[in-house]
């Protein structure tokens, strides 16, 4: 009898969802799997970085730390194969402080009497390799910013006292004035005509991690500007930027080349110069094809570049290689050829110097 009024229930939804909360074995199920899930989903994000404690005790690390300069603090990784990625100003002065060390089971870095200069973002990852070939393990990562405070040093120190920044038209400008209190007041500043700049959190926006970032830079923004910082006492000023409003679009190398003469004698001192116009903070690489190349006819070749300002504020790097034939021969007769390369590809121009 009880059976059947079971049955008769079971084509009914609402019966059943007023049964079936009793019966434990029945309801988890689904939620089971979707715990599964979730708990799948959140592997893919897991972070693999702790600190390590006092008394051996660990610790899962926030998107953000802060520390008092001078604390030391040992960071750890789980797995075999750990990469580090840390402030390149560590690196930079090969600081002993720095001791990163792989394990059996896991990574290790270790910063002894961290200053202000420390701060910055500290992150791992496990590498998967197959032969020589490795890549990086996105499921298996951890990063966190760690600010390593000081009342006397509220920017982040820097090396130098003046830094050029480049005003690209198609990508976003930042002023690197990074602070080591997160809870500093930071204004950004024009020093002619002397006068706060403001930020709107549109165009211009302050990231802590960064620094003032213009979203869309224009040549109106160039000049030279400096960051203050307040903080529970005296403001304080940071390094000066000049601003340059960058001309050139990005593509590969415009180039030219010209020969001091494309009609030599024998004995002549012949140069050939490849130049190139591009973006100031654009690295171009030059290589050479010339007749006496494959009888290693001996040339002197020069690169080296500088900036030029064109007028309007725009900024230029001009980029040059030259090659020299101190005394030409018949056999340094033909194409001299010039292969210009950046990131964006590369363009090759040629000019013939003929023998008299």
């Amino acid at each position: 009898v009880i059976g059947q009024p079971a049955r008769s229930k079971r084509p009914k939804e609402p019966g059943e969802n007023k049964i079936k909360p009793v019966n434990k074995k029945v309801k988890p199920k689904t939620p089971k799997m979707k715990e599964r899930e979730s708990a799948d989903s959140s592997l893919k994000s897991q972070s693999i970085l702790t600190q390590v404690m006092d008394k051996g005790r660990f610790q899962k690390l926030a998107a953000t730390l802060s520390l008092s300069a001078g604390q030391s603090i040992e960071l750890r990784c789980k797995g075999s194969n750990v990469t580090w990625n840390y402030p390149s100003y560590l690196d930079t002065f090969k600081d002993s402080r720095l001791s990163i060390k792989q394990l059996d089971r896991y990574g290790q870095l270790i910063l002894a009497n961290s200053t202000a200069a420390d701060t910055g973002e500290y992150s791992c990852w496990l590498q998967l390799c197959n032969g020589n070939k490795c890549r990086k393990d996105e499921t298996k990562m951890g990063s966190t910013y760690i600010f390593f405070t000081d009342k006397e040093e509220l920017f982040v120190p820097t090396p130098s006292y003046f830094e050029i920044v480049y005003l690209n038209p198609d990508k976003p400008a930042v002023i690197p004035c990074r602070v080591t209190t997160p809870s500093a007041k930071v204004t950004l500043h024009r020093e002619f005509p002397a006068e706060e700049i403001e930020t709107d959190g549109t165009d211009i926006i302050y990231d802590v991690k960064k620094g003032f970032v213009y979203q869309h830079p224009t040549s109106d923004h160039k000049g030279i500007v400096y960051c203050k910082a307040e903080s529970q006492g005296a403001p304080q000023i940071s390094i000066k930027y000049h601003l340059l409003y960058v001309e050139v679009p990005k593509g590969p190398p415009s180039t030219t080349i010209a020969a001091s003469s494309n009609r030599a004698e024998v004995g002549d001192r012949v140069h050939v110069i490849c130049t190139v116009l591009g973006e100031p903070d654009v690295d171009v690489n030059f290589k050479w094809q010339y007749p006496g190349q494959e009888s290693e006819r001996p040339v002197i070749i020069q690169n080296f570049w500088r900036l030029i300002n064109r007028g309007t504020g725009h900024t230029t790097r001009i980029s040059k290689s030259v090659l020299v034939v101190e005394d030409f021969e018949a056999r340094d007769a033909g194409n001299y050829i010039c292969i210009a390369q950046n990131l964006q590809g590369e363009t090759t121009v040629a000019t013939k110097v003929e023998l008299n």
